[in-house]
């Protein structure tokens, strides 16, 4: 990087005052620069200021940072009352509202304003940097510079280049990112850039699984907070984003890639937004709330059945030898053939339990599969078919909770819940980097601290194993028939080379 960006950017005017932008003044001057703060609306600006003065206050009480450094940030908050007030910002950047065509009108009169060689950068989250460009006479000033809300507290900004922008500009944003406490990760112009387009793996299946009756919300839920460790489950986090927000999301990323079945729209979700049923701010969504607080259903009580004898059938060696230690100490016989009073449990990776039975021509009424993918902790998942018997479903149950352990029970579905979400989510981020979107390094950087997952889809992969997500992928594909499904092209060449999911192809 040339010292553009470190000598020249220190005043930076920011249009729009309302909770990104607010976010985005204060993150400007506490990173050292002076901010020109403009609001359409009078006085909103001028409340900003306010309402970040206090905030910082509060920060100072904390002990996070000293008074001076307070008192230092918000003196250089400067409140303008007209656009021409901007003619000698380095940068600026606008937080208004999502409509291009708006955009476009501001982006061409700021030309006429700023000096040539100053910066305009779009906080937009989902409209083209390439279309917002279009309407300047010098596209090649303009980029994205994506905040996540609430800015102070998300670390995480996207920079974006058209497919025009100048590479000064790129390398201007990104230092000016890390001079606002920000960590910056570069993606290309396309919809729903880095982390909206990431997001594409995670909720939507959990949807598909809701809406196949495979497992309850609330089980889905304590299936992923669980052993995966992902700090809030995918249906909670629907609702706390809300169907009116999450539901459009889908559709538009569905359209702008042209009906990419990996990025089918969940209809469960569409109906909610429709009939108002939008979560936490409507009251009621999957879950019901009481005074903002999510009401937890109340899990299934472990029965105190147990199997006389346990078999372990084929599948994953690692979790048949857990399955096997599980069952020891609950003081289970474990025995290599089947009887009428014997207990099969699969350890499955990928397929379903019924395609199992059938292969392995298993007693339907008396064989279970478990999700050893990510070990015996955590919530436990007790998978059965229609045509398990009650009697072994109450044993399997007591088994697998006979150490107070939770056990979720879920109808059969190739790839559990756990494994069919993080194949999902390590598949998108393959797809994202075959396509150029951002590098393996930043997809999982942005799904650190822009989704808040535990690990980058890539760190997944290195740990499952990246054969296991593909073997699971292709057991869904062969299930369902849907393309959806289908390994992606990056994904199955590292495979067949033995090459880590993070290996970039060659520069051509």
């Amino acid at each position: 990087m040339d010292d553009y960006g470190k000598n020249r950017i220190e005043l930076v005017g920011v249009i729009g005052a309302g909770t990104m932008g607010q976010g985005i003044i204060q993150v400007t001057a506490t990173g050292g620069m002076t901010v020109l703060a403009y609001d359409e609306k009078p006085g909103a600006a001028k409340a900003a200021k306010e309402k970040i003065a206090d905030f910082l206050d509060r920060a100072v009480e904390k002990e996070r940072m000293t008074a001076a450094d307070a008192s230092a940030a918000t003196d250089r908050i400067l409140i303008i009352d007209n656009l021409e007030d901007l003619a000698k910002a380095d940068i600026v950047v606008e937080a208004i509202v999502e409509n291009l065509d708006i955009k476009k009108t501001l982006f061409a009169r700021l030309e006429s304003i700023v000096a040539k060689d100053a910066i305009l950068a779009s906080n937009t989250s989902s409209l083209p940097i390439t279309g917002i460009a279009a309407a300047c006479e010098s596209p090649g000033r303009v980029a994205g510079l994506h905040f996540f809300n609430p800015v102070p507290l998300m670390k995480l900004v996207e920079v974006i280049p058209g497919l025009r922008t100048e590479s000064r500009v790129v390398d201007t944003l990104m230092d000016v990112g890390v001079r606002m406490g920000r960590e910056p990760v570069l993606c290309a112009d396309s919809p729903g850039f880095l982390v909206n387009h990431l997001g594409r793996g995670y909720m939507p299946e959990a949807l598909r699984v809701l809406s196949e009756g495979i497992a309850t919300h609330a089980d889905i839920d304590r299936i992923m907070t669980g052993a995966p460790g992902f700090r809030m489950g995918p249906v909670t986090l629907v609702d706390m984003v809300g169907a009116d927000v999450a539901s459009p999301v889908m559709d538009a990323i569905y359209e702008q890639y042209y009906h990419e079945p990996a990025y089918q729209p969940s209809q469960i979700l569409s109906l909610r937004r429709q009939g108002g049923i939008l979560g936490r701010k409507s009251g009621g969504g999957f879950y019901e709330y009481s005074e903002g607080r999510k009401i937890e259903p109340k899990p299934v009580s472990i029965p105190d059945a147990r199997p006389l004898r346990v078999r372990i059938g084929n599948g994953e060696i690692e979790g048949a030898n857990a399955l096997n230690a599980l069952v020891e100490a609950a003081g289970v016989e474990i025995q290599s053939g089947s009887s009428e009073d014997t207990l099969t449990v699969l350890p499955l990776l990928g397929t379903g339990l019924s395609t199992a039975i059938a292969r392995e021509g298993l007693d339907p009424t008396r064989t279970v599969a478990v999700d050893t993918l990510f070990g015996l902790r955590g919530v436990r998942t007790l998978m059965i078919t229609p045509a398990t018997s009650d009697e072994a479903r109450a044993q399997a149950h007591g088994l697998l909770g006979a150490d107070d352990t939770p056990v979720a029970v879920i109808n059969d579905s190739p790839g559990f819940v756990a494994q069919r979400l993080v194949a999902m989510i390590v598949n998108v981020a393959c797809h994202m980097a075959q396509r150029g979107v951002a590098s393996p390094e930043d997809i999982d950087k942005g799904s650190r601290l822009g989704l808040n997952y535990p690990e980058g889809p890539f760190e997944l992969a290195k740990e499952i194993g990246s054969n296991r997500i593909c073997q699971i992928l292709e057991s869904l594909e062969s299930f369902y028939g849907e393309p959806r499904y289908r390994p992606a092209s990056w994904l199955r060449r590292r495979v067949d080379l033995g090459l880590p999911l993070d290996s970039p192809d060659a520069g051509l």
